[in-house]
């Protein structure tokens, strides 16, 4: 395989000033298994640097010409004679247009490490659909990044598999604390973007109040002057990567203050690295840099201060900082790399699970929404999972997609497609034949059919299962009713998600049963618990799963809910979607940003109601995060605080959000316990088995954790 690397034009590669992208590159290359394989082309006058095979392309000004696009062209006659398997952009997506028009065929990666929305080429929805359908994969390098990429975005335009957040690297170097100095350091441009003023007067202050400590500034910037001057505050201005590496060794405290977006942040990355008790502003990708650390809650020159002198005064504080800082840094240039060729080499597979069938018994018809229509984004949901549970148990099940089957069958004879649906009804059961139908939501079945059908066929069972939220001070409370009630005259049962105890207007005439939502090992295949994650919390809102993208609202509790949350929680990262312009996420795309959360809030809309819960709980509990979950939901009735983290309210769920956080033998003890248990005893066969069980009357003597005859 042969890949080539371009860099952006004019990326500095000195000894004093090397940029990122050429540092990083450079890191992450001693440790590729393709090394031998690939060129890095780009304009320095430091080429000797790079150890890995470089070619510089020679370009001069030229009066009416583009350096940049110059610069391209003489890469793609370089590129027509090299014919690389792979070519690999950084940081500067204009260039793809120009490749593209040149070098068919090729596979393409693009690298982002800056915000797209800020760069030639990005800017626009339809350039970065653009890059979407001709790059191989776009890799960001951070979670920030990839959503301001997404910002706008129709979900149906992004292909999850394309898009991957690869963090950048640091050098983990051996360190001795005892060697630890009383020295602060602000590494960095030295102007108001990188917040150097406002360090600059903070550490000032420090340094009048404690005289025993130094304060250490490399950098500098000459357009924006700011003078800062103290006898122990030492300007030592650029310096060389490894002497910017040799200081952090010594640092006790790291400030990194940034005002701008940092799209991630090398300085605080690798003081992390380099067991610092590091300070860090919330701004774009910072957060994602360090593990443990001191996030602002508020940019001011005074928050900058109080945050230092409380780690000057607690040495014990401050030791826990370096230490977890330095233990738990896991983005190694060696890790980044790997994930990198797995990349290059296609190692990323779906593995299909093996699913063990016994001898059929029942003909099961199961009519709800398996979203057809919507192209494989809605997969993840209840009637796939049940259905899974059916086979597991050894039943014939026949998929009927209702809302696929309406929305096809429309027209001026048949406005709602109601009739095109009821009379394929009758049609697949004539062939069918089934024993048990199923209904999940099915609001346009008519009742007077499924009347019919059971004149038809006298052996014939009905049963429906109903998700949606049934509490008074809920969403659509009133909808929901009608829909429950709608055909219970010819129902043999019904499942619902909320407790029936909580529940005043379901008639006695036929049997209601409480069933959780089930998980299903095909579905739920990660275990968090085994890994480290960068994100504290997951959130997503889906603003309505058929919709799909976000849409205006004139309130929402859950929204008002998270914003305070994160208010609370100043130092924890909360990976949130469906707020603030980020589009809901689905399918794939939700199963890669899930995989690195360390809790999910289990968070509906309206009151809690006895037992109720959406089915992202599956999600968050059967894919090992911790959940997070109001205790008036009742769920304590089944887990304990050993498996679930049951909260109060708002302050509570801060408290035990920051402690679970810090504590990483816990945080993968509760998410260990919580999908095992889930797993086993909540699991898509378990409450088939219970859906067929109670609706035709049999093996009563079966016990289900849920459920008490």
């Amino acid at each position: 395989m042969k890949i080539s690397i371009l860099l952006p034009f004019k990326e500095n590669f000195s000894p004093s000033y090397a940029g990122a992208v050429s540092l990083n590159i450079n890191d992450i290359l001693k440790y590729s298994k393709f090394k031998k394989n690939i060129t890095v082309y780009g304009y320095t006058e430091f080429k000797k640097r790079f150890k890995n095979k470089y070619i510089n392309i020679e370009t001069k000004k030229r009066l009416f010409q583009s350096q940049n696009k110059d610069y391209v062209n003489k890469f793609i006659e370089l590129e027509k004679k090299v014919k690389s398997n792979i070519i690999e952009l950084h940081n500067r997506p204009i260039y793809l247009k120009y490749l593209v028009n040149e070098l068919q065929n090729k596979n393409y990666i693009l690298y982002f490490h800056n915000d797209p929305l800020s760069m030639s080429g990005s800017k626009t929805i339809n350039e970065r659909i653009y890059l979407l359908n001709n790059c191989y994969r776009i890799i960001f390098n951070s979670n920030w990044s990839k959503k301001r990429f997404l910002q706008k975005m129709k979900s149906e335009a992004i292909n999850s598999e394309k898009l991957l957040v690869i963090n950048q690297s640091a050098t983990k170097n051996k360190i001795n604390f005892s060697n630890k100095k009383k020295i602060i350091t602000f590494v960095g441009k030295l102007n108001r973007s990188k917040g150097y003023d406002l360090f600059g007067k903070a550490v000032i202050k420090v340094l009048k109040k404690y005289k025993d400590w130094e304060a250490f500034v490399v950098g500098d910037e000459p357009r924006d002057k700011l003078e800062f001057n103290h006898s122990r505050l030492i300007k030592l201005g650029f310096k060389e990567h490894k002497d910017v590496i040799n200081l952090y060794k010594k640092t006790s405290i790291a400030v990194v203050c940034s005002r701008w977006e940092e799209p991630f942040g090398r300085t605080s990355l690798e003081a992390a690295a380099n067991g610092c008790a590091v300070i860090i502003s919330n701004r774009g990708g910072l957060p994602e840099t360090i593990t443990n650390g001191i996030i602002l809650k508020k940019l001011t020159v005074n928050e900058i201060f109080n945050k230092i002198i409380f780690l000057i005064n607690n040495l014990k504080k401050r030791k826990i900082y370096q230490s977890l800082s330095y233990k738990n840094f896991y983005l190694s240039h060696q890790y980044v790399s790997k994930q990198i060729d797995e990349v290059r080499n296609n190692l990323l597979k779906i593995n299909s699970p093996y699913v063990y069938l016994k001898p059929s018994n029942l003909r099961i018809l199961h009519i709800t929404n398996f979203n057809e229509r919507h192209n494989g984004r809605l997969f993840f949901n209840t009637g796939r999972r049940l259905n899974n549970g059916f086979i597991r148990l050894g039943h014939s099940v026949l998929e009927f997609s209702d809302r696929d089957i309406v929305s096809r069958g429309k027209s001026i004879r048949d406005l709602y497609g109601s009739n095109t649906l009821n009379d394929k009804l009758i049609k697949t059961c004539y062939h069918f034949k089934p024993d048990l139908i199923v209904l999940g939501h099915a609001d346009m079945v008519s009742q007077d059919v499924l009347h019919s059908l059971k004149k038809d066929y006298s052996n014939l069972k009905i049963t429906q299962w109903f998700l949606d939220p049934l509490n008074k001070q809920g969403p659509d409370y009133h909808k929901n009713k009608k829909r429950i009630l709608d055909k219970s005259d010819v129902l043999d049962s019904s499942f619902l998600t909320t407790s029936p105890d909580a529940i005043s207007f379901l008639p006695n005439k036929y049997k209601n049963y409480f069933i959780p939502n089930p998980s299903d090992k095909s579905m739920e295949t990660l275990n968090n618990f085994k890994k480290d994650c960068s994100n504290d919390v997951f959130f997503a809102l889906s603003h309505g799963v058929h919709r799909g993208t976000l849409k205006g609202r004139s309130s929402d509790d859950r929204e008002k809910f998270i914003k305070n949350l994160i208010q609370k929680c100043t130092n924890i990262k909360f990976d949130i979607f469906g707020i603030n312009n980020i589009q809901p996420i689905w399918a794939d795309q939700y199963f890669k940003n899930i995989s690195n959360s360390k809790m999910g809030l289990n968070l509906s809309r309206g009151t809690p109601i006895k037992y109720y819960s959406s089915d992202r709980i599956t999600q968050i509990i059967g894919n090992g995060l911790v959940t997070l979950i109001d205790e008036k939901t009742g769920y304590n009735d089944f887990f304990d605080k050993s498996e679930m983290v049951f909260y109060k309210n708002i302050s509570d769920l801060s408290e035990k959000i920051e402690r679970i956080s810090s504590d990483e033998k816990l945080r993968k003890s509760i998410g260990k316990k919580g999908k095992f248990k889930y797993m086993k005893y909540f699991n898509s066969t378990l409450v088939a088995n219970f859906i067929i069980n109670k609706t035709f009357n049999i093996n009563k003597e079966f016990k289900y954790l849920w459920h008490k005859p």
